[in-house]
């Protein structure tokens, strides 16, 4: 089972290429446009499942699913946190729910980014499992930027999804310390002098007993293509 995550900087439909290269299972897409607008062409693999929410029809949230697995959205969508989205995710080695983010509410006054993952593990508390359970995309976060007077911080939805049994695969896999991250997923306006690592696949703790791999692309790369670059996770069936 291979899950990625790449925010594509618009216009996934001329880009899909690229990452589809790397053979996904699931894919989620931030920035992606609307499911009317992605023509894909002949030679381009199709999913075999694809959902996505959204207001802007050039600008929502993907999720695509290949090899015969199917997505089905979850019962309970809080629409005021849209762009954080439970899904099942059946017909594979194993069935699992996905909490699918692009954290980005600029219309919240509590705050635009971390914040809306914050209240999200909460508003979804019941559906995040220590078991069977993944929350992948691009956070808008890290550790760095914290506000200490504010309970929905970076550090503690860590703190929070960790106490569940949930963790991130990336840390977990390259040794790596929250805030202190060798391999960044984000370049400001795609400047190589402007890195952060705001792109996070977390894992419930059986899932993570699988863990093969976490590559993280190179900008030299895929600069040409997004100011992200994808975070791709391999795990085995435990």
């Amino acid at each position: 089972m291979k899950i990625i995550t790449w925010n594509c900087n618009m216009a996934f439909r001329k880009k899909a290429y690229a990452i589809l290269a790397y053979h996904p299972d699931i894919l989620i897409v931030p920035e992606c446009e609307c499911i009317e607008k992605l023509l894909f062409g002949p030679d381009i693999l199709q999913p075999s499942d694809i959902l996505w929410f959204g207001k802007n029809r050039h600008k929502g949230l993907a999720v695509l699913a290949y090899n015969n697995l199917k997505l089905t959205p979850l019962d309970g969508h809080n629409p005021d946190l849209q762009m954080i989205v439970p899904i099942s995710v059946s017909g594979g080695e194993f069935d699992f729910n996905l909490l699918a983010i692009w954290a980005n509410n600029p219309n919240d006054p509590d705050g635009q980014y971390i914040e809306q993952v914050w209240k999200a593990i909460h508003y979804y508390d019941k559906l995040i499992s220590p078991e069977r359970t993944v929350l992948a995309g691009d956070f808008n976060s890290n550790t760095i930027w914290d506000r200490k007077h504010r309970p929905g911080n970076h550090t503690n939805v860590v703190k929070y999804l960790e106490e569940k049994g949930i963790y991130s695969a990336y840390h977990l896999h390259h040794h790596q310390i929250q805030g202190k991250e060798q391999h960044p997923t984000f370049h400001l306006y795609k400047h190589q002098n402007k890195p952060y690592h705001i792109d996070y696949c977390f894992v419930s703790g059986d899932i993570a007993k699988g863990l093969q791999s976490v590559e993280v692309g190179e900008h030299s790369y895929w600069t040409k293509y997004s100011d992200h670059v994808p975070v791709m996770v391999t795990f085995n069936a435990w």
